[in-house]
């Protein structure tokens, strides 16, 4: 089966403490919504002590269009992507003339040609490469396109597929905007670049820890397109989520991945690594409250929302690159996040030290 060959991540130089981004928020919301001031609450509720973020603090307090932002969006995202893949490739001891597929995953921006085309083209890959471009997964897309890479080297035993995800939350805020949305938004939101080399059985992994892919599941619950997602306006992204979220996982997170694990003939109790998108604190409360799980089994996700807030899809691939670095209990794995549709995510990994 597939194997995580290299891991890597970026983080940004403009890295922010929670408690100035909330006083930027006030400076910035109080003049024209003065009720916000009982809200401030909120950016210390998320329990996010630093925020990752591509560009210094000032240029969010002034106004940019969303020509602007996006095209920052681009320069930005081929510039870490090429550095966190240069990273990967390194980590992997491979040679970028290995490379057989690329996945792109973004919902933050958009570029036509897409980004996975810019990075071949700045970094001079194979021209033959099998690309393949992701747009509004969301949250969901870290897990989703963890999912594919691996169904591509499924396919192609031979393969090393490159996986990207690029998510610069940051450059969708809008100055002007003053809706309760888009201030919750900025009390969570961050920028994440990740990226992942999947390799087929036909590639020996030269890293000491060995995650192997087993399985994966999507779903997309009816009726419910309404709770996560953008409104697109002349002005740029306009977030837009629901405050039923949580409710919506603590009502389906158990039945999903108990129905998941028992066609694998597995049980929530036997899961040693759960690597999920944390999404808030809220979130990871109803994750806590639905699985029943002994220990601090969301202690990674919470670490990372914690150092990073909610990075979008690429957080959950952070969670992935803290139990790789870092260390994880032998067995098995299961990696999970949620996004628009509503739509949950899964896939099911077996972990152990070689």
């Amino acid at each position: 089966m597939p194997a995580l060959a290299a891991i890597s991540k970026i983080d940004f130089p403009y890295k922010v403490e929670q408690q100035k981004v909330k006083e930027g928020a006030r400076k910035l919301f109080v003049p024209s919504f003065p009720q916000v001031e009982r809200m401030m609450s909120v950016f210390d509720n998320t329990e996010i002590k630093t925020r990752n973020m591509c560009k210094p603090l000032d240029y969010y307090t002034t106004l940019h269009s969303f020509e602007d932002q996006n095209a920052e969006y681009i320069r930005l995202s081929l510039e870490y992507s090429i550095k966190a893949i240069e990273e990967c490739i390194s980590s992997a001891q491979m040679n970028k003339d290995e490379i057989t597929d690329l996945i792109f995953v973004s919902t933050t921006g958009l570029s036509t040609p897409s980004l996975d085309a810019l990075i071949i083209n700045k970094m001079r890959l194979n021209q033959d490469i099998n690309i393949m471009a992701v747009f509004g997964l969301g949250c969901a897309g870290g897990v989703a396109g963890y999912s594919k890479a691996n169904v591509l080297a499924i396919a192609n035993s031979d393969a090393v597929v490159l996986f990207v995800a690029v998510e610069l939350c940051s450059l969708t805020f809008l100055r002007n905007d003053f809706s309760k949305s888009n201030f919750i938004g900025s009390s969570l939101f961050a920028d994440g670049i990740a990226a992942c080399i999947i390799t087929g059985d036909n590639h020996t992994v030269k890293t000491k820890n060995a995650f192997t892919f087993l399985a994966t599941q999507s779903k997309l619950y009816y009726d419910s397109l309404d709770v996560m997602g953008w409104e697109f306006l002349n002005s740029g992204f306009k977030v837009l989520f629901s405050s039923d979220i949580p409710t919506i996982i603590a009502q389906n997170i158990n039945t999903d991945v108990t129905s998941f694990l028992e066609k694998h003939n597995l049980k929530i109790s036997d899961i040693r690594n759960f690597i999920f998108h944390p999404g808030g604190k809220k979130v990871l409360t109803a994750y806590e409250e639905a699985l029943q799980v002994d220990g601090d089994f969301l202690k990674n996700t919470r670490e990372v929302m914690n150092d990073n807030g909610n990075m979008s899809s690429t957080t959950v691939l952070y969670v992935l690159e803290r139990f790789f670095s870092e260390g994880f209990e032998n067995g098995y794995g299961l990696m999970g996040s949620m996004g628009p549709g509503f739509s949950c995510e899964m896939v099911l990994l077996q972990m152990k030290n070689k």
